[in-house]
């Protein structure tokens, strides 16, 4: 058995008892408005920096080189996850009013200090708005599922360092998210315990169904080197609009705790970068 494969044993059960907690999370713990934004800003430094310090490499050497075809994959996975954001608008990851007393206001009652509306509740849970979102997010993570899958065949060869570390922390972290937010919509469209568990635990199932899917499907037939980099290149665009049009803007205009978010931020770019120390080089 290879050490790759061995990782991604490793990685499929961590991903798919992530997600279970976080649409367990709700039901016993209270996730206050400051906590929430704390992992989000986390997250999306890292999602951002395994985009640009992992994927987008490994894309680009996958392609023979080819920085031109990695790019248009990249811009290609960027358009499709917004175009998903704006279909489904399945950015719920700040939920009701926090009693934190960290928090300076209830989470709907924040002032940004910009013009748009920015509800930051729950919206109201009705058959469309829970499918939506559970559609949404389901495309969502089955590109993850692709991401990581594809990310661990991109050195095959490679017997030293742990490959995928990046892309399986920044799906890690951020799949309790997904969960949470599921469960929230659902709890509000008053869905049992029990329906709410099963949904979760299919939801819970995709991204290692797709990563696994993803892995045997190359290795049983194998293909161009061109389809793994348009896998990867895809993934990185698919991260970078995340990070970008899904988590940060929903932290970027709040004046509380600017400066913990911004290190947070910061800290997630630098993890994603100090990875690098124990994945395979990128280099030629």
């Amino acid at each position: 058995m290879s050490a790759a494969t061995v990782l991604l044993l490793i990685y499929v059960p961590a991903i798919f008892g992530a997600s279970l907690l976080g649409g367990w999370l709700p039901r016993r713990l209270h996730m206050t408005h400051t906590r929430t934004q704390l992992i989000m800003s986390l997250v999306a430094g890292l999602m951002l920096g395994v985009a640009f310090f992992h994927l987008i490499p490994h894309a680009a050497l996958a392609a023979g080189a080819s920085v031109d075809f990695a790019m248009a994959w990249v811009m290609a996975g960027l358009v499709f996850m917004l175009l998903l954001l704006r279909l489904f608008h399945f950015h719920q990851h700040d939920f009701a009013g926090s009693d934190d007393p960290c928090d300076h206001a209830p989470a709907d009652q924040h002032s940004h200090g910009h013009a748009h509306d920015h509800s930051h509740t729950a919206p109201p849970g009705g058959a469309f708005t829970w499918l939506g979102l559970l559609l949404g997010l389901g495309i969502h993570t089955v590109v993850d599922g692709i991401a990581l899958g594809a990310v661990m065949r991109a050195d095959p060869g490679v017997g030293a360092g742990i490959l995928g570390l990046g892309v399986f922390l920044a799906i890690l972290l951020h799949k309790p998210l997904d969960a949470l937010s599921l469960e929230t919509v659902l709890a509000a469209a008053g869905h049992s315990t029990r329906r709410r568990h099963w949904i979760n635990l299919g939801f819970s199932l995709l991204c290692p169904v797709a990563a696994v899917v993803f892995w045997y499907s190359m290795e049983l037939s194998p293909s161009d080197a061109r389809f793994l980099a348009a896998a990867l290149a895809f993934s990185a665009g698919a991260f970078v609009c995340i990070a970008l049009g899904d988590l940060l803007p929903e932290i970027q205009f709040h004046s509380h705790d600017r400066g913990k978010l911004t290190l947070l931020f910061l800290l997630g770019i630098a993890l994603a970068w100090g990875i690098g120390a124990v994945e395979p080089p990128h280099g030629l």
